[in-house]
């Protein structure tokens, strides 16, 4: 389908949870029990030894051949795998992907690091997450696709931003609320409009055919401008519809170091931006787009002295 005078599509949606795939966990560490073991609403788990301490020191050997034992027997393409100390140092995790996609032609990763929080299960839970929506993800992205074969697509996230195709297939938990964030920033633009005229603007939506539902919205990148008459406000649908486009292509990475002085701190946090210049031109952001939105380095509490959390936000533009 050609829309003539779009540059690209914005689709705004929000991920229903029973969409969620089985996935396969693995979890790199040490023994556990049962409360502590990995927590799955569909599929299988297993806690493999290996891992580091937050200085990186390995805490085991990193044990590759229940890792393929697995992979082979459990009868699933979508894994997660968490390693206990990759925030700081991601081996072990990379490792046991390498070990999947040999066993597993086709596999769909996620590994925990890319979260990069140092909670164990918090970082567990995003992956085992964002594992479940990746075949969903890859569905509506296709269907997109075949729909608008010569557009650009975007996908909002949860908390702001756009990311691309290619990015939302990887990384669908990023976009489980789309649609609900759209709706609140469409919402509060129409409100500061409203307090400066009586006349706002909403009109020239695009949505995919048969999703008109707030969980399924759609927006061109450009939205003309038209009277919304009198005191008429727009349904969720529509409002939703005009704040899809009202943000830009974003990606974030956080990270836990060790440094050992001011030169060592710095090192790392060039790594960091570099990482997340990188992220979002893969969201969609324009060559040439792609800046630093925000730094952030802080010192972590009752650990050993140089650990730091570094998060780092990048922005770009769209086409």
């Amino acid at each position: 389908m050609a829309v003539e005078g779009l540059r690209a599509l914005c689709l705004a949606l929000n991920l229903p949870a029973e969409q969620a795939a089985p996935v396969a966990a693995i979890r790199v560490g040490g023994p556990c029990p049962p409360s502590l073991a990995p927590r799955l609403q569909r599929g299988k788990a297993i806690i493999v030894r290996g891992g580091h301490d937050l200085t990186g020191r390995p805490l085991a050997p990193l044990d590759l051949s229940s890792v393929r034992r697995f992979a082979a027997d459990c009868g699933l393409t979508d894994f997660a795998v968490t390693a206990t100390g990759s925030p700081v140092l991601a081996d072990h995790e990379l490792q046991v992907a390498a070990a999947i996609a040999d066993e597993v032609p086709g596999a769909r990763i996620t590994l925990s690091y890319e979260y990069g929080r140092c909670g164990l299960r918090e970082r567990e839970q995003w992956a085992i997450g964002n594992a479940a929506l990746c075949p969903y993800a890859a569905h509506l992205a296709d269907q997109a696709a075949r729909r608008f074969p010569h557009l650009p697509l975007y996908f909002c996230r949860t908390d702001d931003g756009l990311v691309s195709a290619h990015y939302f297939r990887r990384y669908p938990l990023s976009c489980a609320e789309g649609a609900t964030a759209a709706l609140h920033r469409g919402l509060q633009a129409l409100t500061d409009r409203q307090a400066l005229t009586d006349q706002q603007t909403l009109t020239d939506r695009q949505t995919l055919p048969g999703q008109r539902s707030p969980h399924e919205l759609g927006a061109p990148l450009r939205v003309q401008r038209g009277a919304l008459h009198g005191t008429a406000w727009p349904t969720p649908e529509q409002a939703a519809a005009f704040g899809a486009p009202l943000t830009a292509p974003m990606a974030a990475v956080e990270r836990i170091v060790r440094a050992r002085g001011t030169a060592e701190l710095d090192n790392a946090v060039a790594d960091a931006q570099d990482e997340a210049l990188a992220r979002v031109i893969s969201a969609g952001a324009a060559p040439g787009s792609a800046h630093i939105a925000a730094t952030a380095v802080n010192p972590l509490s009752y650990l050993p002295d140089g650990l730091y959390r570094l998060r780092i936000s990048a922005r770009g533009a769209t086409p």
